[in-house]
């Protein structure tokens, strides 16, 4: 078997103390790690230097999603012996279409039940997914809700969803630091991560020197979904809606040179450049065995062992150059995951 198609492959040894739990400030002080691939050269610098590294001719496309307050606390209804009404924790996903939602349920609940929110939002359980997911509707004060106005509700009620791995509960800071400077179209459950490490400063200073483009791809709980099968390509990936306004389409069709500034952005350009498409729903898995087609260059984060992500870079530079290059980071104490460092890739 091809070790590049094999999970276990793409595994490594992470000490706990380089889970980020919070981001360096200012975020331009993160660690950077920039590797040529002409040259095969690494050069250890800060984000704040991002600009010296990047090759001029290159446009820049970032995703202007916008992270929602996806986890809500309740309780379940009660039977009519007064039995139940039990707590229950809901972290909504994304609409699958204007009345019902895709959403993780910690709590046992069964088909029809009804669960209890703050601001009168109720929640009707109508199905399970073999995957563990469930799917519901949401009502606010006796009313059926679409999903503009379910965030509204949400930004009352909800935390920030942070990943399972920080291992806290979110706080007041986080509403700042687990959202881009350019978040603008609510809809994500986790922040591309990679844009979070610029100051105004910074991003002006970019504007300035590259034409910038903003896509949309509103990042779903999937996105943290772990590999569990023996075989990469088993894998079924999830998807997520995204959009592409047409002044981005056209430099996308162009053979101007790109960065794409996190993972989820390389998914979505990547994407497009195989059909088209300038909305719907991504589902593109790129890994060694599906490289980039469009994208020159990959501004990311430092990934989860075995997940779909860490195989997105070995698409770019192979499976050993991206363990080489996390084993490196490891030495060096960079930080990892979502409130982590950060690796350029040109």
């Amino acid at each position: 078997m091809n070790k590049e198609l094999l999970t276990s492959s793409y595994d490594y040894e992470l000490p706990a103390h380089l889970i980020a739990k919070i981001p360096v400030q200012p975020r331009d002080h993160a660690k950077l790690l920039v590797y040529e691939r002409k040259t095969d050269t690494i050069t250890h610098t800060v984000f704040k230097h991002l600009l010296e590294f990047l090759p001029e001719d290159c446009d820049v496309f970032l995703n202007d999603t916008k992270v929602i307050k996806a986890r809500i606390f309740g309780k379940k209804e009660s039977d009519e012996q007064g039995q139940g009404g039990g707590k229950v924790e809901l972290l909504f996903n994304k609409p699958l279409s204007a009345h019902e939602y895709l959403v993780m349920i910690r709590g046992k609940v069964h088909l029809g039940m009804k669960l209890f929110f703050e601001q009168e939002l109720v929640a009707t359980v109508v199905k399970f997914n073999e995957d563990g997911s469930r799917v519901v509707t949401f009502n606010h004060k006796n009313q059926e809700i679409r999903f503009e106005e379910l965030v509204q509700v949400l930004d009352k009620i909800g935390h920030i969803p942070l990943p399972p791995y920080m291992q806290r509960q979110d706080n007041k800071q986080d509403e700042t630091d687990y959202q881009t400077l350019f978040a603008k179209n609510a809809g994500a459950v986790a922040a591309p991560t990679a844009s979070l490490h610029f100051t105004p400063e910074l991003f002006e200073a970019f504007e300035k020197k590259h034409q910038t483009h903003k896509i949309t791809l509103h990042v779903g709980a999937g996105t943290f979904k772990p590999v569990e099968v023996e075989e990469i390509l088993e894998h079924p990936m999830h998807s997520e809606f995204f959009d592409i306004p047409q002044e981005s389409a056209k430099v996308l069709k162009s053979t101007k040179p790109i960065l794409a500034v996190g993972t989820t952005v390389t998914r979505t350009v990547e994407y497009f450049s195989r059909t088209g498409k300038t909305s719907g729903e991504c589902d593109l898995f790129l890994n060694p065995s599906n490289k980039p087609q469009r994208v020159s260059h990959l501004l990311t984060n430092f990934h989860l062992p075995k997940s779909t992500l860490i195989m997105l870079v070995s698409a770019f530079i192979g499976r050993e150059k991206t363990l080489e290059l996390y084993h490196e980071a490891i030495e060096k104490e960079y930080r990892f995951f979502s409130y982590g460092d950060a690796m350029l890739i040109i």
